[in-house]
């Protein structure tokens, strides 16, 4: 199938941020530690030339740690100022702080030097649907003011949470770009749970990531499901054996494997398969999130 989802509120909100990035000292882009290529909005470089920028790897608990911390050079040699975070837990939320300061220090100096000691840096939280930019903001606030929720389009409008006096946050919207330029993409995102569930095929995503688990994690889908299972060269052979030993059949004793891919996204996304990345920095060749064109060069591998 083609994944895209890019409805119309998401252009609105587009739209919306380019005004308020007038106002802004900073974009904190929240990434998803387990897709941190994937889940990068080009339209957001694209948008937020001249700003300070700070990515923030969130949902870290879910991710391979070795290879979150591999994504953090990656960024960090692309010139972001980058920090590690698990909002659910407050996890290196206390060292956001510092790395805003860090990043707008120019800005602070300036304004140091014009006399101007009241004013907060402003600093803009965007990123993809579901990246966890709610969470992360009332993590970094400690105490909830901003709306959340474990799916896409929570947040419908922007507001603004003064955080202490040195720093104000914009939380908005998520938004995707209105194009994948490769399906691999797309299929990453949906697998995060940043694609409306209405629209997609359960099926042929869990037949994805089998595969992805099968040849990055071997022992994973045994361990979770049975054992022999990764024996099996056909993927849909152990899709249809993890329906039949997880109760999952239609009448008659049919593998019902729509039910049972549901089981296994499912899976993936509550951390049950274990700290699963599905992309490596080594994966991505000469890409540059940063080429500020808003269509980057996707040539990552699943």
């Amino acid at each position: 199938m083609v994944y895209q989802w890019y409805p119309g509120h998401m252009s609105k909100a587009k739209r919306q941020m380019q005004e308020d990035l007038k106002v802004v000292d900073a974009v904190v882009e929240i990434l998803d530690a387990r897709i941190p290529y994937s889940s990068k909005n080009p339209d957001i470089d694209s948008m937020a030339k001249g700003k300070a920028r700070i990515i923030i790897l969130n949902k870290a608990d879910l991710a391979d740690r070795s290879k979150t911390e591999e994504w953090k050079k990656y960024y960090e040699s692309k010139g972001f100022f980058v920090n590690i975070c698990n909002s659910r837990n407050g996890n290196g939320i206390k060292d956001t702080v510092g790395i805003i300061r860090e990043a707008c220090s120019e800005k602070i100096e300036r304004d140091r030097k014009r006399g101007i000691m009241a004013r907060p840096v402003r600093a803009m939280i965007a990123g993809i649907p579901n990246s966890g930019k709610s969470t992360f903001i009332n993590s970094m606030a400690g105490k909830n003011c901003a709306k959340t929720g474990n799916k896409p389009g929570v947040t419908k409008g922007k507001q603004w949470i003064r955080l202490n006096r040195e720093i104000e946050l914009l939380d908005t919207p998520g938004i995707l770009w209105p194009k994948f330029e490769d399906q691999r993409i797309g299929l990453k995102i949906a697998f995060i749970g940043s694609i409306n569930d209405e629209i997609l095929y359960p099926e042929e995503m869990a037949f994805e990531l089998l595969g992805i688990l099968k040849k990055e994690y071997p022992g994973v889908i045994a361990a979770r499901y049975g054992e022999g299972l990764e024996e099996l060269a056909d993927i849909n052979e152990i899709l249809s054996k993890i329906a039949v030993i997880r109760g999952c059949l239609k009448k008659g004793g049919e593998a019902d494997t729509e039910k049972a891919s549901k089981l296994i996204i499912d899976d993936f996304r509550s951390l049950k398969l274990g700290n699963i990345s599905l992309e490596k920095v080594s994966e991505i060749g000469s890409a540059d999130p940063k080429n500020g064109s808003g269509e980057r060069e996707r040539d990552a591998k699943s």
